[in-house]
């Protein structure tokens, strides 16, 4: 782990959960995660799983939040848990939530001020990956990803663009169709620049109908969700995948939130469903 400064290490469920820290030349910027090392890891590589947080989190609103260090230790899972943007003296910011540190949208980055330190779909589908796998017992072919809200809007798209890097994908509550909802619309027009036709690489519903994904795609909503009409808007993804004849398992769960205990009640069933594509 030559690469990674080890910030904090904590016996967990036999495993080992890690905080680290290294210096992106995708970002240029330090950049922190967190990683939990199952403890099948030490007899032989196991598959991992990318988890893509939401806006205003950091590494540490999944790895404390969420629950899924029992889990990932029964399956034999190594789960990675990046922040979501580069942080840090000059770097660019902006005064809303949902725009700057805190809010990269998994793209790269074309306009000022954003594009020195604003790639983050080079460093969750590039960077990040090449350094796990150099730092880790990783199965060849046996990368995952999910996410939540923002991040699952990014897990669905960097897995759509890069399916022969995930094997599998899934998402709680994602913005499924960005270039229709404000958070997303907001986003790529900062980050892209007006030019809509730039914007459509980054739409998880464009790209199941350009492209698709070899397995079944996982989604969770809650129907209590606040952002669910205007934000998230899942029945997009519902129309996208029927209309291509995508192998889609988008689950409406009643009663549920945007928050994380939401995931925390869920996250069992995605790392199976994970743990079963990837083997």
């Amino acid at each position: 782990m030559s690469v990674f400064e080890e910030l904090s290490k904590t016996t967990c469920f036999g495993g080992s959960q890690l905080t680290l820290s290294h210096d992106s030349k995708a970002t240029g910027t330090p950049m922190k995660l967190s990683v939990f090392v199952p403890p099948a890891a030490a007899d032989a590589p196991v598959p991992c799983v990318f988890w893509l947080s939401g806006l205003t989190c950091t590494e540490e609103n999944f790895t404390v939040k969420a629950g899924a260090q029992r889990m990932a230790s029964e399956l034999g899972l190594i789960v990675v848990a990046p922040d979501t943007s580069p942080r840090g003296e000059g770097v660019a910011d902006d005064e809303g939530y949902d725009l700057g540190q805190g809010a990269g949208f998994y793209v790269d980055a074309t306009e000022a001020p954003w594009t020195p330190h604003f790639k983050m779909y080079s460093y969750v589908t590039e960077e990040l990956p090449a350094l796990i796998r150099e730092a880790f017992p990783v199965r060849p072919g046996g990368l995952g990803v999910m996410g939540h809200s923002m991040g699952g809007h990014g897990a669905l798209t960097v897995a759509l663009r890069n399916s022969e890097l995930f094997k599998s994908v899934s998402a709680f509550s994602p913005i499924v169709a960005p270039t229709q909802a404000p958070w997303g619309r907001k986003a790529l027009a900062a980050y892209l620049g007006d030019d809509q036709t730039k914007w459509a690489a980054h739409d998880a519903c464009e790209l199941v109908c350009s492209r698709g994904f070899p397995t079944q795609i996982l989604v969770d909503q809650g129907d209590a969700d606040g952002f669910l009409e205007e934000q998230l808007q899942t029945w997009r993804l519902v129309d996208a995948c029927k209309e291509v004849g995508q192998s889609a398992k988008i689950r409406m769960q009643p009663g549920y939130d945007h928050s994380y205990f939401f995931i925390a009640t869920f996250i069992d069933d995605h790392l199976r469903h994970h743990a079963r594509i990837l083997g």
